[in-house]
């Protein structure tokens, strides 16, 4: 005789329009079944009153350690001249150290992106010279505190460079001994300037501890394609195709259309995902024509009210609109694809295991107070439900522990 599950969601509406019966058992979705069509037993029922049902978000790309969200407001200090990155983190430095404690900041952010329906998330963390593996240490106790609700990824992130900042090298491949998971780095033209050298110190550091790369890049045109190209060769020269993200990859946008296919092709023979969470003062890549290719395109916040720029609502689900808006999504296949950058698309470029709503999945998901995944799109629905392997963990707004 089968065990009873351990709840049954009933009256789920899913994104094909059919409502559904959902079975979980130990965290896992183990039945779905049109609603009434079978007898099942459970501990527990929970009707979710003919809701849209979608999978949990990927907040791919956030920074934990350096959010002022739930702190006092710190006006925004423009750079002298234009986006400068070293300007940008020297103002960095001088607000991190009044600011309240990381690890109270920390936890304002993740109750932020739980509570709006993200199950699964990678943040940078700063490792390097100026900082050491504090930052790291701090936001792995806070990982450990929200592990039943949230699955975060930590990379080793070089803020102040790896060439320039000594001692950086060591420290990002001692951050992977002692829980970080992806390796990071940061423009390794224009900031380190030796791209070569800074590429084999990430490169190297993957290959040696057997984990992910995911290499912030800002440099726009020509020096921005350049960089890709050379992530894209040491790619699928050590294959790792599938396991390499560039984020932002700025200068994609600046590229005509032949360049910008050319681009893309490679992107996706290398298998090289790219993270933009379009920003507003910059090209940004160009979604559609990289979907098109088979490139990976996946979304995050990225900085929330911090020393970068006072915005972020840590929404995946406003984050999606907004990548629709900036990218003149109109129709529903177009606003589609858009919720899948911030649902299935980042779960495959974080290789996240179980994710989506099929019999054997984490029962991770969001309900919504909309029609079908287009109009939630638009309309950016607020009241929701989120589940993280079955179990409620926020409801309108709030964290429930």
């Amino acid at each position: 005789m089968t065990p009873p599950l351990d709840t049954i969601f009933t009256n789920a509406r899913f994104p094909d329009g059919i409502i559904y019966d959902i079975g979980v058992a130990d965290g896992r979705i183990s039945t779905i079944t049109p609603m009434g069509s079978v007898a099942l037993e459970a501990k527990e029922r929970i009707d979710l009153g003919g809701s849209l049902v979608v999978p949990g978000f990927v907040e791919g790309h956030i920074h934990l350690d350096t959010s002022f969200y739930g702190d006092k407001w710190i006006p925004h200090k423009p750079c002298t001249n234009g986006f400068d990155v070293h300007e940008r983190v020297a103002f960095q430095h001088q607000n991190m150290a009044i600011a309240a404690p990381m690890i109270e900041r920390a936890r304002s952010q993740l109750d932020l992106c739980v509570a709006n329906g993200a199950t699964a998330m990678r943040s940078h963390v700063m490792v390097d010279g100026s900082v050491g593996l504090k930052s790291l240490k701090t936001i792995l106790q806070v990982r450990e505190e929200y592990r039943d609700l949230i699955d975060i990824q930590l990379v080793a992130f070089p803020q102040s460079g790896i060439l320039k900042c000594p001692g950086t090298a060591e420290l990002m491949d001692e951050a992977i001994g002692i829980g970080a998971d992806v390796v990071g780095g940061l423009d390794p033209a224009s900031f380190d300037r030796d791209p070569v050298a800074h590429l084999d110190i990430v490169f190297g550091i993957a290959e040696k501890r057997g984990v992910d790369v995911d290499i912030h890049l800002h440099d726009a045109g020509a020096l921005g394609v350049f960089t890709i190209e050379e992530i894209c060769t040491r790619t699928r020269a050590l294959g790792m195709q599938g396991h390499v993200a560039v984020s932002h990859a700025y200068g994609l946008g600046d590229l005509l259309a032949d360049a910008a296919s050319r681009a893309a092709e490679m992107l996706a023979t290398s298998g090289v995902s790219i993270m933009t969470n379009a920003p507003g003062a910059h090209n940004f890549p160009p979604v559609a024509l990289l979907r098109a290719a088979g490139v990976t395109v996946f979304s995050g916040s990225d900085n929330i009210r911090d020393s970068w720029w006072p915005y972020g609502d840590g929404d995946m689900l406003g984050r999606a609109m907004l990548i629709g808006y900036r990218s003149g999504f109109y129709t529903d296949d177009e606003l589609a694809a858009a919720f899948d950058v911030v649902t299935t698309a980042g779960a495959k470029a974080l290789r996240l295991e179980g994710h989506g709503l099929t019999v054997g999945a984490r029962a991770d998901f969001v309900t919504l107070a909309a029609e079908h995944i287009p109009a939630a799109v638009v309309a950016v629905p607020r009241g929701r439900s989120v589940y993280k392997a079955g179990r409620l963990v926020a409801r309108d707004g709030k964290v429930i522990r």
